[in-house]
């Protein structure tokens, strides 16, 4: 999984990305196939926002949390992931799960020069 986290308008202390790795880390035991996580960290004078995009296959996941902490945005926005992430889990369920897994080890896997050649 391709992890960003962005900062604006302040610092990103090292103990704030760990926990915010550690969180979107946490998310793979709700659905292992997750592709790319976005999380972008805003604060203004008393408003603390965090914005949390999923990408997994064929949609985006889309959450975000506004609290007076940043350390409770992040876990927030989490928390409503999750239940997104479950919701979406189920509605795959009855679909093809051989085409996703597939797709998700496509758009995964590293390319190679011995894979151009071929």
């Amino acid at each position: 999984m391709l992890k960003t986290i962005t900062a604006r308008h302040f610092d990103l202390s090292n103990e704030m990305k760990t926990k915010a790795e550690a969180e979107i880390e946490g998310l793979r035991k709700f659905f292992d196939n997750i592709i790319s996580a976005d999380l972008i960290l805003d604060s203004e004078r008393h408003r603390k926002k965090a914005e949390l995009k999923i990408r997994v296959y064929n949609q985006t996941l889309t959450a975000t949390a506004d609290t007076d902490d940043i350390y409770n945005s992040i876990d927030a926005v989490v928390v409503k992931i999750k239940g997104q992430l479950k919701k979406y889990k189920g509605k795959l369920r009855d679909k093809r799960p051989d085409e996703i897994i597939s797709t998700v080890q496509k758009l995964t896997k590293p390319s190679t020069d011995d894979e151009e050649i071929e």
